[in-house]
């Protein structure tokens, strides 16, 4: 384990554990009560019988009691300890929910085991059912202490704590507890619970609305791109639940767009979790990763037959999301990033110097976020030559570039500096709300007297 100078939270670990291990037994046996006495479905593939019985792997599968009870005990502060104690304890709330509602049953009759064994197969039956299915309890518990485990971990035991984690996913069907649709349902509860308590704990539920929402004059947009993909959603939800077998799959990329819904409504950018280097967390590229794709593709979609960058004036650039080689090829030492749906190419230069500004597609960057790009644009000058991106290079990364130029005094009025960066790059779009925010800010930027001259 890690050594930490500060004293750990052992008393305050404690209190969460004596909650939480009674609540745990206390809802569980009170969803498979109810089951018990109810007519479940059954959600099972025809390959599945394929899966073969294996005894041994019942230690592994009990192995993440031992696991759940050492986590809360080495956080090495009060705030990991609450964020881990609220992650498990929303696992539970979600997936008993679900087991109430949507009661599944598991449908494979269990081989007979004795020794060893048969005695933890006996005492696991003592209080678990063949009810409890969908999301597996087991499968959201193992991806938040996955994800809490290996911080607190020497590296020598980095690899063996990996590949325990595999065997205990695995066991779940070896063991004949759950069936497969219930380790991805599993799988993406525990995303969603570490999605919803990050690491810097503010949840992502009662995150303030972020600065691009602060603004009204585009309420009308957020609300029918939030209910845009709110439909999509429900649409997906539909198509899964009707067809299910492999058709389930949709349930992914209904809950993504779910979430991005949400973001357009009310959580803004935050949602993404990106932070100012521009990388986004695991539990959000992983929740929201049937949206990214389609993101990134519409991305090269729609630039596939334009240039990819267009140089505006001494040494800035626009363009859309690059990859690491795009940026290495041309030599870019800094890189405006003003989107949120994206994630900094892995594998990035060392020289290369990245800032994050969230922006949601499709609406305008309030007044703070393009004058904070405007000023790191002219900073980063220095350095050699910069990127301003977003998905196409068309909108957000556009209204960055003309602000730069207005508080920069290479255009002295907001139709000077679209008729300029027009003359470079034809395809930037601008909305009328936008130019009227632009000739807004350089207003009050010439007001308070801090116009660049470079």
């Amino acid at each position: 384990m890690d050594s930490v100078e500060q004293e750990r939270p052992w008393k305050l670990a404690s209190i969460w554990l004596m909650f939480l291990a009674p609540f745990f037994f206390i809802s569980y046996n009170f969803a498979n009560g109810l089951a018990a006495n109810r007519q479940v479905a059954h959600i099972v593939f025809e390959w599945e019988s394929h899966i073969p019985f294996v005894a041994w792997t019942i230690l592994p599968y009990w192995s993440i009691d031992l696991l759940y009870g050492i986590s809360l005990f080495i956080c090495a502060t009060k705030l990991e300890l609450h964020n881990l104690g609220k992650r498990l304890f929303t696992a539970q709330v979600i997936a008993v929910t679900c087991f109430i509602l949507f009661p599944l049953g598991f449908s494979f009759t269990k081989p007979e085991t004795q020794g060893l064994f048969g005695g933890l197969f006996a005492a696991l039956a003592e209080f678990d059912q063949p009810y409890n299915q969908a999301p597996s309890l087991h499968i959201a518990l193992l991806i938040i202490l996955w994800v809490h485990f290996p911080r607190h971990l020497n590296s020598v035991l980095i690899a063996p704590f990996h590949l325990l984690c595999i065997l205990i996913a695995i066991s779940v069907l070896t063991t004949f507890q759950h069936h497969f649709i219930d380790v991805p349902t599993g799988a993406l509860l525990g995303w969603l619970c570490i999605w919803l308590w990050p690491d810097s704990g503010v949840s992502a539920v009662k995150a303030r609305i972020s600065s691009e929402l602060e603004d009204t004059t585009e309420e009308a947009q957020r609300h029918r791109l939030s209910l845009c993909y709110l439909l999509g959603s429900a649409v997906l939800a539909v198509l899964a639940l009707s067809f299910q077998g492999w058709v389930l799959w949709l349930l992914w990329p209904s809950v993504s767009l779910l979430l991005v819904s949400m973001m357009y409504l009310k959580l803004g950018s935050s949602g993404f979790q990106k932070s100012e280097i521009g990388h986004m967390s695991s539990a959000a590229k992983w929740l929201l990763f049937p949206y990214l794709v389609c993101a990134r593709i519409n991305s090269r979609l729609w630039t596939r037959n334009v240039s990819h960058v267009s140089e505006i004036v001494d040494g800035v650039w626009i363009g859309r999301y690059p990859s690491a080689k795009d940026i290495e090829m041309n030599g870019y030492k800094t890189v405006i990033d003003m989107t949120a749906e994206f994630s900094a190419p892995r594998r990035l230069s060392n020289h290369v110097s990245w800032h994050s500004i969230c922006n949601l597609d499709l609406l305008t960057p309030s007044s703070s976020a393009l004058k904070e790009a405007a000023t790191l644009i002219e900073q980063a000058r220095a350095r050699g030559p910069v990127l301003v991106v977003c998905a196409l290079g068309y909108s957000r990364s556009a209204l960055a570039i003309i602000s730069w130029l207005l508080m920069s005094g290479h255009a002295q009025t907001t139709e000077e500096a679209v008729a300029l960066l027009r003359t470079k790059r034809p395809s930037v779009v601008l909305k009328d709300s936008a130019q009227i925010r632009l000739t807004s800010l350089h207003d009050a930027t010439m007001n308070q007297g801090t116009e660049y001259h470079g």
